[in-house]
C-alpha cells in the first residue's frame, strides 16, 4: 500500500528544502509517495491561511488531499489532537535538517510518534509558537 507523508518545508519545498520548523507556520507542504519504503514520487503545495478555521484549516486541508502520515518538528495541542481525529499519524521530526532527511529518518523507523510533551506550550505554558 502507498503512504502518503506531508513534510512541512520552507521554499521552494521538495526533498532538499529545509524542514519547516512548524506545521502551521510553513512555507508550504513537500508530499512524498511511499511504496514498500521506495519513494515513488514529491509534490509541494503551498500551506493555506489560518484564518477560515484556524489551527484546523491546515488538518483539513492536508487530510482532504490524501495525507496519512505527517512529520513535524513542531506543532500545538489542537492540531495534534486534530491530527489524531482524522487519522493522520503525526511523527516527530525536529532537528531533521531537510525533508529528505526526515523522510529518510521515517522509513528507517527511526522518528517517533508526536507526543503530547512535543507540543509548544507543553513545558513552556507562556510559549505561543512564534519563535518557530
Amino acid at each position: 500500500m502507498d503512504t502518503l507523508i506531508a513534510v512541512p518545508s520552507a521554499a521552494p519545498g521538495g526533498l532538499a528544502a529545509p524542514m519547516g520548523e512548524h506545521f502551521g507556520h510553513c512555507d508550504l507542504y513537500t508530499l512524498v509517495s511511499l511504496s514498500d519504503g521506495d519513494i515513488t514520487s514529491v509534490e509541494v503545495i503551498p500551506n493555506i491561511p489560518h484564518e477560515q478555521g484556524g489551527c484546523m484549516a491546515p488538518v483539513r486541508y492536508l487530510a482532504g488531499k490524501g495525507v496519512h502520515k505527517l512529520i513535524a518538528g513542531g506543532m500545538g495541542m489542537r492540531p495534534l489532537m486534530g491530527f489524531n481525529e482524522v487519522g493522520i499519524e503525526v511523527y516527530y521530526g525536529s532537528g531533521a535538517g531537510a525533508v529528505g532527511d526526515a523522510v529518510n529518518a521515517f522509513i528507517q523507523g527511526a522518528l517517533q510518534p508526536f507526543q503530547v510533551s512535543h507540543t509548544c506550550g507543553a513545558k513552556d505554558p507562556s510559549h505561543q509558537c512564534g519563535g518557530h
